[in-house]
C-alpha cells in the first residue's frame, strides 16, 4: 500500500502558473502509474493527466492540453503537475491517485490509492 500526499495548491490569479506535487510514502511509489483528477463543487471528479510508472507515457484531458504538464521523479517518489495559463474554470480540488496495473487511466475507478487533495482556486 502506498500513501499519497498532494501539495502546492492555493489561490492564484487568471493566467498564473502553479505546480502541484504528489509525494509517495516509500520507494514502492515508483512502480505505480499516477493520475491527477479534479473535482469542483457540485461536479463529478474528472481526469486531468496521467503518467506511467517509468514516465515514458503521458496523457491529458483535452481541456488542459498545452497548459498542464505531468512529470515524475522516482528517485524522490514524487509526481508533479505543472499548471500554466490557469483559468477560473480550473478551480477545483486536485487529487493524485496510484494505479497498480495499467488500465483505463482516465477512469477514477481503476486507481487503487488516493491522496486527500489540494485546493486550487483561480480568481478573475
Amino acid at each position: 500500500q502506498v500513501q499519497l500526499v498532494e501539495s502546492g495548491g492555493g489561490l492564484v490569479q487568471t493566467g498564473a502558473s502553479r505546480r502541484l506535487s504528489c509525494a509517495g510514502s516509500d520507494s514502492a511509489f515508483s512502480i505505480y502509474n499516477i493520475g491527477w483528477f479534479r473535482q469542483a463543487p457540485g461536479k463529478e471528479r474528472e481526469f486531468v493527466a496521467y503518467i506511467n510508472w517509468g514516465g515514458a507515457r503521458t496523457d491529458y484531458a483535452d481541456f488542459v492540453k498545452g497548459r498542464f504538464t505531468i512529470s515524475r521523479n522516482n528517485a524522490e517518489n514524487t509526481v508533479f503537475l505543472q499548471m500554466n495559463s490557469l483559468k477560473p474554470e480550473d478551480t477545483a480540488m486536485y487529487y493524485c491517485a496510484a494505479q497498480a496495473r495499467e488500465s483505463n487511466y482516465y477512469e477514477a475507478r481503476t486507481y487503487d490509492f488516493w491522496g486527500q487533495g489540494t485546493q486550487v482556486t483561480v480568481s478573475l
